[in-house]
């Protein structure tokens, strides 16, 4: 008699878990897809690339093209396809120069010693003259149009 009493509350609760998940099943169905979901739905795919017939090959599989307006663009062929950009590439140069601004150089015998500021400290190296580039060698000339 006891062992009937405790299988009937262990059936008990076996029912009533179910019986919730089932009702937390239905309810998850019952709900609507999110607006996500509709956008994604409704969205139209994007206009397929291709390339004008005044464009001019600058390598291969890399085109220019100067458009009505007078925006340069660059058409590039890739994996998926024919893509185009935008042409910045004055808008590149410039951040280039003014990197070296920040480079300070002095002078010792043969030899030139650089220091620049970096995230984790100031980075210091020296080089031979003989052997700058560019960027140290018109920091070397900055600092010594400084000096005088």
């Amino acid at each position: 008699m006891i062992f009937l009493k405790r299988r009937l509350k262990e059936m008990r609760w076996k029912i009533c878990i179910l019986a919730a998940l089932s009702v937390m099943l239905a309810s998850a169905e019952d709900k609507q897809p999110g607006k996500k979901a509709a956008v994604k739905k409704n969205a139209a795919p994007p206009a397929e690339v291709t390339l004008p017939a005044g464009a001019t090959a600058i390598e291969p599989g890399t085109w220019t093209f100067t458009d009505s307006k007078g925006k340069k663009w660059i058409y590039r062929k890739t994996p998926f396809g024919l893509s185009r950009a935008e042409d910045n590439s004055t808008q590149r140069a410039a951040p280039a120069s003014s990197a070296t601004a920040f480079i300070t150089a002095t002078e010792d015998g043969d030899k030139v010693r650089f220091e620049r500021p970096g995230p984790f400290g100031v980075y210091r190296w020296e080089k031979k003259k003989s052997e700058l580039d560019d960027d140290e060698r018109a920091a070397w000339q900055r600092s010594k149009a400084k000096q005088e």
